[in-house]
């Protein structure tokens, strides 16, 4: 019968499991994103593609340009882990593309942060995060 109902559990493939971490991300991205709305960051763009890569949010706060990367898992710790070596040359990267868009080119001031969120959604923001 077509509505037969099976009563063993059905297993997650990894088709589901990631469109659960697109969902968990893409809400966690928001709730970064309103975060630094409360403290007067504009966010002007979600998600910016650019030759090179993605920016997850980009902030402005006067002249000053704001890169925000976002990691989400289940700790802080663990969610640092998930960014690579490759990923932060492809953040650079990204970064000097978008910055060729504006007046200032590569002399606008800028600051690139990682904001961490974790499973209960509490966000912990490491400001110039790449900084040398």
């Amino acid at each position: 019968m077509p509505f037969d109902f099976v009563s063993a559990p059905v297993r997650r493939n990894r088709s589901a499991r990631g469109l659960q971490n697109y969902h968990a991300g893409h809400a966690a991205e928001g709730s970064v994103a309103r975060h630094y709305e409360d403290r007067g960051i504009a966010i002007c763009a979600r998600n910016w593609r650019g030759l090179t890569g993605e920016i997850d949010l980009i902030g402005r706060r006067g002249d000053e340009v704001i890169f925000v990367e976002v990691k989400q898992s289940r700790s802080h710790d663990l969610a640092a882990s998930h960014l690579s070596q490759a990923q932060i040359g492809r953040i650079f990267a990204t970064v000097d593309e978008f910055l060729a868009g504006e007046p200032k080119g590569l002399l606008t001031d800028v600051r690139i942060d990682l904001a961490l969120v974790d499973g209960l959604g509490r966000i912990d923001v490491l400001e110039n995060a790449f900084a040398g």
